[in-house]
Parts: C-alpha cells; structure tokens; sequence
C-alpha cells in the first residue's frame, strides 16, 4: 500500500483545533512525516476529520429484510450496508444484533448466520458485533455465552422490550402488527408466544447475571438500553455497563453522566429536531455535557450530519461537536487505537466539503485505504 498525503485540507488535529496542513497516512496509520512515492489527494477547502464510529446502528436490517416476509442472505445484506457506511464516512460499525425470542428478523437463527456471515470474511469497513441481548430469550442464553467466549462479539447491550411488546400485541393491533409482521407470524399467534415468553419471567435476572459476568471476563464493554427508571440505570452498572443508550427520562440520563457514564443518543434525534419516540432533545443533551456519543441509530447519513447540525446551533463548536461520533465513541468502547487523527493510530479518515450548503463526504479512508470516493474525489486524487 503506498503512503497517501492529504494535501491543505483543514485537518482536525486530537487537540481538538482544525489547522491546514498535510495529513500523512502510511501502513494503514497516521504518519508523522511523509514518505517517498506518496499519492496525493487534493484536500483544499474540505474538512479532514476522524472516521466516524458507529456504536449502534440497525439500519442494516433494511438490508435483510426490506419488506416484511421478504428476506436476502446476510452476506448480500452486509455487503450493501459496508457500502452505505463507507459512502457516509463511517469506518467502524457495531451492528446492532437483536438476539430475541421473536421468530423471524431477530431469531436465534437470523443471529447465527448474520454473526456466521461478519466472521466469513475480511470487511474494509471494520464491522462488529454489537449483541442486544433480549432479556427474556432464555433459550438462546447458551449460544450467547458461546459466542461471547469464542470472541463474536464485541459490545453487550442489556435489553427489555418483551413486556412493551406484549402491551402493544395485546392493546394496539395496528402497532402490534409490526412485530407479528416482522416474526412472520398472525397476531394472535404472536400474543401467545409473548404470554409464554413472560411466564419465564423469574428466569430473567440470573441469565442477565450471566450474560453480564461473560461479556465481563471477555473484557467487553457493555451497555444499557432504553433504561426507564434510576433503579434500572443502576443494575445494569453494577453488571458492568457503562453505557447507558438511550435513556427514556432526562433524570436516568443525568444520573448516568453524573456517575461518568457514556449517555449515548440517536444522531437522527439531533437532525430532525426532535426524537421519533418523544424522548429528551439529543441536541440539548449534547450541548449540556450530558450526551457524549451520538450513533446512526436506524439512519447512518445522520451520523455526519448531526456535528454540523450542532455546530450551526452554536453552542459546540466542529471539533468538539465531531468528538461525538468519534473520539468519544472510540473511548466508550475502548478502542483507543482510533477516533483521533493522530500519528500512530489507525488511519481512518472522512474528507468533507460544505460547498453545495450540505456537508457531504467527499472521500472516506478505511485503515489507510481509499474506501470510498465521490465524483469529486476521483477529480481531486493526483
């Protein structure tokens, strides 16, 4: 691979201050210095900023599943998805892989050969595992702890949505539908199979104990997700999660920062303003300290978008409003070789231009590789 230098583009230095300059990258890693028989990019007028880090994004089951009862292989599915991270500057992807009771989409098979299917080969973006483990899925509990030990895993979530579930199944037919949908089942038959799931509910904290004690002795960072109440916040962080995704109360969401926490919130709540399910603002969450990492979520164009959102707000300024989807993000989940452009570290970079009014990527550079280049970036490459 020859060396590359990005050349007069506002560079985003781990100080957190842009400076125009060179960025150099060989063997895959931010250099200090060039090197003989460098290829050059023209980057004067774009930002040159860290790869961005997707702690949770499931938009990738648009790419399984597209309709409901209409399904494609994961390999193809993945293939498509790396495809849409690369083009939105996204270089490390934790897929958010509900592991559930429910048939279909988020069944213990769909895991195995989605998880089958990561593992087969070696990806540009770098593409992991982030297991939502649902919290009544007692009978997936042994593959779960296999797959933790064995290494197929990279991030544990701490999930509880079955008795959310059951109330819409049971109260909201229209609502309800989506998951009998996406189980491909009648919903009648669904609401069954959610009363027996919730039978077993005296089995649920001594699995969660041991999903928590495995992913703990792999030395997995783990996290809670949709944490309703203090009391719930505070279980899972005793469990060893860290992260607190999503919280459903600004209360839980300052509590968990106050006991330094990663708050992680949708990059889509920042762009449009407000959060699909009536949550706490994103935007205000991340101006006060509060939010420290942003994530596609279920759209990865908004992970770019949403630190020029909050730039233009003008409370963060780019570099401290970038350190969300980046640097931050890499700390959460304990990736200190990346997140930051600095020499030694992994040389992911997303070159962005501003000149059309919308930022928009220009190229995006996975492990030192030119991953992914628009019309303009071909035009720029000497």
């Amino acid at each position: 691979m020859r060396p590359l230098r990005i050349a007069g583009g506002a560079v985003l230095g781990p100080e957190g201050a842009f400076m125009i300059g060179d960025l150099w990258i060989a063997d895959g890693a931010i250099a200090a210095a060039g090197g003989a028989g460098a290829v050059a990019f023209d980057a004067r007028g774009l930002k040159v900023l860290p790869g961005i880090i997707d702690i949770h994004g499931d938009a990738f089951e648009r790419q399984i599943q597209p309709r409901p009862g209409v399904s494609f292989a994961p390999a193809l599915a993945l293939a498509e998805t790396e495809r849409q991270l690369l083009a939105n500057g996204i270089t490390t992807a934790f897929h958010g892989v509900a592991l559930s009771w429910e048939p279909g989409l988020r069944s213990l098979e769909s895991w195995r050969a989605l998880v089958d299917a990561l593992h087969a080969r070696a990806w540009v973006c770098d593409m992991r595992v982030h297991l939502r483990w649902e919290a009544y899925n007692l009978d997936a509990l042994d593959t779960a702890l296999a797959d933790i030990a064995a290494g197929r895993v990279h991030l544990v979530a701490f999930n509880d949505h079955t008795p959310a579930i059951r109330r819409r199944v049971m109260h909201d037919p229209v609502r309800g539908s989506k998951y009998s949908n996406r189980a491909g089942m009648s919903l009648e038959d669904f609401r069954a199979l959610a009363d027996g799931v919730l039978a077993r509910a005296g089995e649920v904290e001594p699995a969660l104990e041991r999903i928590g004690a495995a992913a703990a002795a792999a030395g997995l960072p783990m996290a809670s997700h949709d944490d309703a109440t203090l009391a719930v916040r505070d279980t899972h962080r005793r469990r060893g999660a860290r992260i607190c995704e999503f919280p459903l109360a600004a209360a839980v969401a300052e509590a968990a920062a106050a006991a330094g926490d990663f708050v992680v919130m949708g990059s889509p709540n920042v762009v449009r303003g407000r959060s699909h399910q009536g949550s706490a603002s994103a935007a205000a969450m991340a101006e006060s300290g509060i939010c420290r990492v942003l994530t596609s979520d279920y759209f990865y164009p908004c992970l770019l978008q949403a630190p020029f959102v909050l730039a233009r707000r003008g409370v963060l300024d780019l570099a401290a409003a970038w350190a969300l989807v980046s640097a931050n993000a890499a700390d959460a989940v304990r990736l200190p070789d990346r997140g930051r452009l600095s020499p030694g570290r992994r040389a992911d970079v997303v070159l962005v231009t501003e000149a059309n009014g919308l930022p928009e990527p220009v190229a995006t550079i996975a492990a030192g590789r030119l991953a992914w280049m628009s019309a303009e970036g071909t035009a720029r490459l000497g």
